[in-house]
């Protein structure tokens, strides 16, 4: 039996990429406690643009050696609060793979005062902690890290501030 001629090419569909605002309102899966991530913050100087950042840090505690991955990550910033929803990973096309952890770093240039950051996995599950940033006095204070309350949320990413990473300009 022959196959038919096809007239016209099938059209695949594209997948969906679920929105940060629903994957932060999804009730995730009863599942244990577990270290997944590293958020670390950081001050950032960036000799080339003379500016000074925030940065954050997201890395994941297992090492990679086949290929170097990155974490893809959706931003939302809302007044106080910042929520980074990790939606995946992505292989970077480096020559020479090399045994480290994913890594994203993420700068921001106005965060100053109380601010609460949110990481999100993409089931919805949300750890959180309560930051003080003061550029002038060159400090971040970890306040508090904890578990929001939401129906099965569980403890998977570690907060810190990471003072051996911070650079400053000469004349600051």
């Amino acid at each position: 039996m022959p196959l038919r001629k096809v007239d016209e090419i099938p059209k695949i569909p594209k997948t969906r990429k679920k929105k940060p605002e629903a994957i932060i309102a999804s009730v995730p899966l009863k599942k244990p406690d577990k270290l997944e991530y590293i958020c670390k913050a950081y001050f950032k100087y960036d000799p080339k643009l003379k500016k000074q950042y925030l940065a954050f840090l997201i890395e994941t505690v297992i090492e990679f050696t086949n290929f170097t991955y990155e974490i893809s990550v959706d931003l939302v910033h809302e007044k106080n609060v910042v929520y980074f929803v990790i939606t995946g990973l992505i292989v970077r096309m480096d020559t020479v793979p090399q045994i480290q952890p994913a890594k994203r770093e993420i700068l921001f240039d106005t965060l100053t005062g109380d601010y609460i950051i949110n990481v999100v996995k993409q089931d919805g599950t949300i750890n959180s902690a309560e930051f003080h940033f003061n550029i002038f006095k060159r400090e971040i204070i970890l306040k508090r890290e904890y578990i929001p309350k939401k129906k099965n949320n569980r403890f998977f990413c570690k907060f810190e501030v990471a003072k051996e990473n911070f650079t400053f300009p000469e004349s600051f």
